[in-house]
């Protein structure tokens, strides 16, 4: 293989002066996103000769195995090579079934354990929304939380110990997780494991526990998310909990998805979505493609600098993001697909949670525990927290300075003029310190007990 930065001064070279252009400097470091650029621009321009040329370069660059910009480099060429042949949605498939082939509770455990060990993406949001549902459903007995995050439970261990330290009798607590990952819909297997390991730790710390697992797939969402499928009871108090389910929605079914969440009347919903708009630009293949690199290369830096560049579980990062990456920019008509990789912004989600919700900020107690988190990674990570004049009420995890992560809580407009929430003295509610305790500790203990070594 060529060095890259020496191919890519060749090309911006020879390209340059053979249209008479006077070249643009080049940046050695960011060789990867210029070339890539080049290549989408000449696809959308169908400039047939200048699109081979550049996929050809780009294939001589690129290796899955290589630092932040060959990696970048492979992947994107993947998206772009089937954009240019009309090839997405068959290499999507293909790509998804070897995903399927290879995805068991055991993998699946392993790597969340090791990417909340080393980052905050996923775990930030377990500690806002745990603050949040904590708090709105404060002094209740019966407790009902609707999951629909696919994060195999994982945020739920903490919470399980806050609520074994209430002061007061402790609340029952039934979990529902609503299923619609087209993968675990197939294999309940996965699902099954975790309803037996959460069921332990319950038992454990002496909460009164039901686990039910509802197997919707996204498809059926809207129609079946209703009361009586999710054995909703009167007494109990609801939360729904939404961890990346808002984009698996069809852009147009959003505002339908979040009507129909309203009509479960929770008292809080919590809302955590990354921080990209693949939505808006949509019609646009260049304006979506440089929203999909300037995202996905803030995530491939960080997965570089969290994991060692040969690191199994970042491989298997990384080729997930693979067929994020072809769905969005090759796949015309992904949406059909299901598991949906539109995301939006936060003002975004805000606008259309508006209509139904009026926003739940997190309290005091909550904000720190998600500081006290971001101290336990390596530098480079840091919070946002809602300014007045801000549209998006939420707060945002941020990776050198780039918003990256969106958490959000949520209660529906009809409770704004009962005021029951913010009216309450801290000292009254949950102990929500100790729902994440173990950020300043040794990091994810609840489930690595719940997960590893009391169920292993």
């Amino acid at each position: 293989m060529q060095n890259p930065n020496i191919i890519h001064e060749k090309y911006s070279s020879s390209s340059s002066s053979s249209r008479n252009e006077s070249p643009e400097p080049v940046s050695d470091a960011k060789w990867a996103p210029r070339l890539l650029r080049e290549c989408a621009s000449a696809i959308s321009n169908k400039d047939s000769a200048k699109m081979h040329h550049l996929l050809w370069m780009l294939n001589e660059l690129a290796s899955p195995y290589g630092d932040c910009n060959q990696k970048l480099a492979f992947y994107f060429l993947q998206a772009l090579f089937c954009k240019a042949t009309d090839t997405g949605l068959r290499c999507y498939k293909t790509l998804t079934s070897a995903a399927e082939k290879s995805k068991s509770f055991d993998s699946s455990r392993k790597l969340i354990l090791k990417f909340q060990e080393v980052s905050p993406w996923t775990t930030f949001g377990h500690v806002a929304s745990n603050g949040a549902i904590l708090e709105a459903l404060d002094g209740e007995n019966k407790l009902h939380i609707i999951d629909i995050s696919n994060t195999f439970c994982t945020q739920w261990p903490t919470l399980l110990e806050a609520l074994a330290t209430r002061n007061d009798e402790t609340p029952h607590l039934k979990l529902t997780v609503v299923v619609t990952e087209s993968i675990l819909v197939k294999s309940s297997s996965v699902m099954k494991e975790v309803a037996q390991r959460m069921e332990k730790f319950a038992r454990l710390m002496g909460v009164p526990f039901e686990f039910n697992i509802v197997n919707i797939g996204l498809n059926n969402l809207k129609e079946l998310m209703t009361k009586e499928s999710l054995n909703i009871q009167e007494e109990e108090a609801l939360a729904v909990n939404c961890i990346g389910a808002l984009r698996k929605v069809e852009v147009d079914e959003r505002g339908d998805f979040i009507r129909m969440v309203q009509s479960l009347n929770p008292k809080v919903v919590t809302i955590v979505e990354h921080e990209a708009d693949f939505s808006s630009t949509r019609n646009d293949f260049v304006k979506c493609f440089e929203e999909c690199l300037r995202f996905y290369t803030l995530y491939f830096e960080m997965l570089d600098e969290s994991f060692p560049t040969t690191s199994n579980e970042r491989l298997v990062i990384e080729r997930e993001c693979s067929k994020c990456i072809v769905k969005v920019l090759a796949c015309d008509n992904g949406d059909q697909l299901g598991d949906g990789e539109r995301r939006e912004r936060g003002n975004q989600w805000s606008q259309r949670l508006r209509e139904c919700f009026t926003p739940f900020p997190l309290n005091d107690d909550a904000v720190d525990d998600v500081k006290a988190l971001l101290k336990r990674y390596k530098p480079g990570w840091s919070l946002v927290l809602p300014q007045v004049d801000q549209l998006s009420p939420g707060i945002y995890l941020t990776w050198r300075e780039e918003q990256v992560v969106w958490a959000s809580a949520w209660k529906p407009l009809e409770k704004l003029m009962e005021g029951v929430y913010h009216d309450k003295p801290i000292s009254d509610l949950f102990s929500i310190r100790f729902a994440s305790r173990w950020a300043t500790a040794i990091g994810a203990c609840p489930y690595i007990l719940a997960f590893g070594c009391y169920c292993g």
